[in-house]
């Protein structure tokens, strides 16, 4: 079966949210086996709506409706799918006294405008919803399947896990399953360069998607249960581990902090950070980790250099010879905050964000790391592309996954 989800709400087009039900949608019916090729925004407008669904109909088996479901005047979706489908709308007293309980529960007013809700096309399926007022629906007309859906995604969810999976599932031959590797420290083009034969492969596929500082690999295998789409990307995901080694992070929905914590906790190491040019980036992450507080420690933004000299007892001296920025300053500052913080690891990150600032031997991109280990000194830098932010934002990455090559080592 061939889907297309069609997102009604102005508020899109214009940018004001981001289309999350799409996403969530499109992830629910690739498990079920049930095929997105085309996913439609349109505004508030019935014209519009109907000319979507025209041509909706004529590459999809389901079309699925977000948004429109409300109270007021701009929520047009039943009324316009009534329209072009030729059928009356129908008062639902079900639905309508559970529309009654929600709002005596949550001891809020009723309002003659939420008795629009309760209306649905003639010999509608409805979707209850469990945790709001607007009630989907689903209908069958030509052998098309019309499901209609309110626009906010918890809605969304609470619909579809209560109600339309099971619905669904009925059109599911095959199930797919799906499972990601996180990559950092390679590019795309290098990833296709060497790989090329995976990625041209029809069951299970391999693609590759650019996330900002890292690339994943979305394993895909099409199957009649689970259990065997697991084992045709078992292969698969071995000969792409032997091709990538270490700088395969992680899996399916984990993050660089989430391994660096495992890494601390199974090695029982104690971290605190000296940060300079990414101020508290690399911490943040870091403390967005539940139960990290038992190995992260302390972290010192140092940003100028009378910081570094008052925070961290950096010599005033050295940092003249050498500057701020540089491997020697880069050592001094981890190895400051390991023996402050007295922990088993001291990492620091100094360099040129820019936009200004840079020099011909030391340009703006160019970031130092300095590791302190065990008692053992480290270091290793990088130039990075791109501007202010960006800059920041691939040092604090790359700075956490030096930490974990390094800890695995």
């Amino acid at each position: 079966m061939i889907c297309e989800i069609i997102s009604i709400g102005t508020e899109l087009l214009l940018g004001n949210i981001v289309n999350t039900n799409a996403q969530y949608l499109s992830q629910k019916l690739a498990e079920l086996g049930i095929f997105v090729y085309y996913q439609t925004v349109v505004g508030d407008n019935s014209e519009r709506i109907i000319e979507a669904i025209k041509i909706a109909i004529n590459r999809a088996d389901i079309i699925i409706t977000t948004g429109g479901l409300g109270p007021t005047p701009d929520d047009l979706t039943k009324e316009t799918i009534a329209q072009f489908l030729k059928v009356p709308l129908i008062l639902n007293n079900e639905v309508l006294n559970n529309i009654k309980n929600f709002f005596r529960k949550t001891k809020r007013k009723f309002y003659k405008t939420n008795i629009k809700q309760a209306y649905f096309p003639e010999n509608s399926i409805i979707l209850n919803n469990p945790i709001g007022t607007a009630a989907g629906c689903i209908i069958k007309k030509d052998n098309k399947y019309f499901i209609l859906l309110p626009g906010p995604l918890k809605e969304v969810s609470a619909i579809f896990e209560d109600s339309l999976y099971f619905y669904l599932e009925k059109f599911s031959t095959k199930k797919l399953y799906s499972k990601i590797l996180r990559i950092i420290g390679i590019s795309e083009s290098e990833i296709s360069a060497k790989i090329p034969n995976l990625l041209s492969l029809s069951n299970p596929t391999v693609a590759p998607y650019y996330l900002g500082f890292e690339v994943i690999l979305r394993l895909t295998a099409a199957a009649r249960n689970q259990k065997q789409a697991k084992k045709l990307i078992y292969p698969i995901e071995k000969k792409i581990r032997e091709k990538f080694g270490i700088a395969i992070y992680g899996e399916d929905n984990t993050t660089i902090e989430d391994e660096i914590y495992k890494l601390l906790k199974k090695l029982k190491l104690t971290i605190a950070i000296a940060e300079s040019c990414t101020g508290g980036l690399v911490t943040g992450r870091l403390v967005n980790v539940a139960g990290i507080s038992e190995f992260f420690k302390e972290s010192i933004v140092c940003y100028s250099n009378e910081a570094k000299i008052k925070r961290l007892g950096i010599n005033e001296e050295k940092i003249k010879k050498y500057g701020a920025v540089s491997k020697e300053i880069a050592i001094e500052m981890a190895e400051k905050i390991g023996l402050i913080a007295n922990t088993d690891i001291g990492l620091s990150i100094t360099g040129i964000a820019g936009p200004g600032g840079g020099t011909n031997k030391k340009p703006v991109g160019l970031v130092y790391f300095g590791l302190f280990l065990n008692k053992k000194k480290n270091y290793t830098k990088q130039i990075f592309q791109g501007d202010r932010n960006s800059i920041r934002q691939k040092a604090s990455v790359f700075g956490l996954d030096w930490l974990r090559r390094n800890l695995i080592n």
